[in-house]
């Protein structure tokens, strides 16, 4: 969906242009909204459904959704719109494999399959193992986290949005989404606590 004719935007004022020309149907415009954003989309559902393949289609599908509902939008946070779209979609999967019991929820990402910002390679390559096997561990038990804790707490601690931008996704209260993430996290820390690993979002 690349187009080396359209500019990449370089701020709010460049993707509400470029969102305008959306709503009249200009995919070249979309396209380049898909490059400003694709990598924030994929992450929420690769740590959502735990591995490549389901991430690639639920990223297309999240980006196809917003593309042919775009003139839904109507508010400021593009961002926190798509990405109600994308968690919308990783639930619907959620939910699909819950009825399909032969598929485990509990499957870590393979590591092939990891974000390039969640890789650090300093440090050495004893370091670089003892990172990855981290990273192996707080992405398989985030994967047994309830779909809304886990949603809540990728959002927060991984992708860094606020709370309130988190509340305006997910379409529930401030107070809700605190609770989620606090939740989240706790099961988080009492999952990787035996084992010495370090976890995500404060102690």
């Amino acid at each position: 969906m690349n187009d080396p004719s359209v500019e990449t935007p370089r701020g709010a004022a460049d993707e509400a242009a470029l969102l305008e020309r959306s709503r009249r149907g200009d995919l070249d415009a979309f396209n380049a909204i898909v490059e400003l954003h694709q990598r924030l989309v994929y992450n929420l559902c690769l740590r959502m459904l735990g591995g490549t393949p389901s991430a690639e289609d639920a990223t297309q599908e999240t980006f196809i959704s917003a593309f042919r509902n775009i003139e839904s939008f109507t508010g400021a946070n593009f961002r926190a719109w798509l990405m109600r779209i994308a968690g919308n979609v990783c639930i619907d999967e959620l939910r699909k494999r819950s009825r399909r019991p032969a598929l485990s929820l509990d499957a870590p990402a393979p590591a092939t399959g990891a974000p390039p910002d969640v890789a650090d390679h300093a440090g050495g390559p004893e370091l670089v193992a003892i990172r990855g096997e981290q990273r192996r561990s707080i992405e398989a038990a985030l994967l047994r986290l309830p779909a809304d804790q886990r949603l809540a707490v990728v959002m927060c601690d991984v992708q860094g949005f606020s709370y309130e931008e988190i509340a305006l996704a997910t379409r529930a209260s401030l107070g809700t989404v605190k609770s989620r993430i606090a939740r989240g996290r706790e099961k988080l820390r009492r999952e990787l606590r035996p084992t010495g690993e370090g976890t995500i979002g404060g102690t």
